[in-house]
């Protein structure tokens, strides 16, 4: 292969995030000395260099994976669309032996037909050597889901408006695998969503936080994390790792820059409770893989019996959603049962909850403002938050 050219110093980047969080990873973005602009729904762009890129990678806890746009250029035909794509600098881009895979949309476009797209960037990628995975098929898929694991470089060709726009993942595996959560209950929520809620509560960390259905204990965790200042990427790796214009000693002066500023513990108790003895063990075995296992006091105790520590402080959950219709008058009782707990303990305590209906929400007697609308395993579903009087 011939030696890559030098890279752009200025990257166009995307930070894909979940629908309904694109203000929060904005937010995450300019935090890290970055201009975001959110545009379509989805996602965030901005620009930056490719340590900037490595950074975003590092530090964002609610976005799935960061996009380097490679070239965008208008095309009409085959012919042209080929001839194109053999001008991108792919030595730059593709590490050595690393198979390629192809993510291919066309929309509103001359070139409609997405096997055909992915077979022509197939053909100009395999002339330069790389092998590309699977059949080059080139299926439609959403840029933030899909394995895009560790063994492929993902490549997205999207052609909308007869405009096609190459881009390249840089994170691999979606960032909300962190590498702790081995051990999950049912239904477990992304960690992404969890430090979603984590932001929209407005909990800076020095105050308690308490979750009354930890699960497998994800909502507890990733607020160590955050209290800790430690960044959710740090015990992974990344896509950007096997480009061949990474140096390792970039990633490793990120890491220890990271590691002297991050705390011992944290700096207020982190309570992770629920009625499942199960998903307590799970939650251990989960915080002890992060690193935080001695900031959490993780209980098996229902909602009934919660005891919190001094406060004002944090509850941050995301409680049973009983889709069912029989679950229905179980959840009100659920909810009914959370407002009669936070005017018993949690006076001038602030409580952001995940939730399916607003219904629910006016049986706890509190008065909530919604803080962003996504999905959750296939369920649209709220941030809401109140203060208790």
């Amino acid at each position: 292969m011939p030696s890559p050219p030098a890279r752009p110093p200025t990257l166009s980047l995307y930070a894909v995030t979940a629908p309904g969080l694109e203000p929060l990873t904005a937010a995450e973005l300019a935090g890290l000395g970055l201009t975001p602009t959110i545009g379509e729904p989805g996602g965030v762009s901005f620009e930056s260099s490719l340590e900037g890129l490595a950074r975003a990678n590092l530090w964002l806890r609610t976005a799935s994976r960061i996009l380097a746009r490679v070239t965008c250029f208008h095309v009409r035909a085959l012919g042209e669309l080929e001839r194109k794509a053999a001008s991108v600098p792919w030595a730059a881009w593709l590490p050595a032996g690393i198979p390629v895979e192809l993510r291919v949309s066309c929309r509103k476009s001359r070139l409609y037909h997405q096997k055909a797209v992915a077979q022509r960037i197939a053909r100009v990628i395999g002339a330069l050597g790389w092998v590309v995975a699977g059949n080059a098929g080139g299926e439609e898929a959403d840029e933030s889901d899909g394995p895009a694991g560790r063994e492929t470089q993902l490549v997205g060709i999207r052609i909308f408006r007869d405009e096609c726009t190459i881009s390249l993942d840089s994170s691999g595996e979606l960032l909300h695998r962190r590498g702790y959560r081995l051990a999950s209950g049912r239904a477990p929520l992304r960690e992404t969503l969890a430090a979603a809620l984590l932001l929209a509560s407005r909990w800076d960390g020095t105050t308690p936080l308490v979750d009354p259905f930890a699960g497998s204990g994800t909502i507890p965790i990733e607020a160590a994390l955050f209290a800790r200042g430690i960044p959710p990427g740090r015990h992974r790796s990344f896509a950007f790792q096997r480009w061949p214009s990474w140096e390792p000693a970039r990633w490793q002066a990120l890491l220890a820059a990271a590691d002297s500023a991050s705390l011992a513990r944290a700096p207020a108790p982190i309570i992770g409770a629920d009625r499942d003895a199960g998903a307590v063990t799970a939650a251990g075995a989960n915080a002890t893989r992060a690193g935080v296992a001695g900031d959490l006091e993780l209980r098996r105790s229902a909602l009934s019996s919660l005891e919190v520590p001094p406060g004002p402080g944090a509850v941050v959950s995301n409680p049973p959603y009983g889709v069912r219709v029989s679950e229905q008058k179980d959840l009100r009782d659920l909810y009914a049962r959370l407002g009669q707990v936070a005017a018993r303990l949690l006076h001038r305590w602030r409580i952001t909850l995940l939730v399916p209906s607003a219904r629910l929400e006016r049986h706890t007697g509190l008065s909530w403002q919604e803080s962003f609308r996504t999905r959750n395993g296939g369920l649209e579903v709220r941030a809401v938050s109140a203060e208790v009087p």
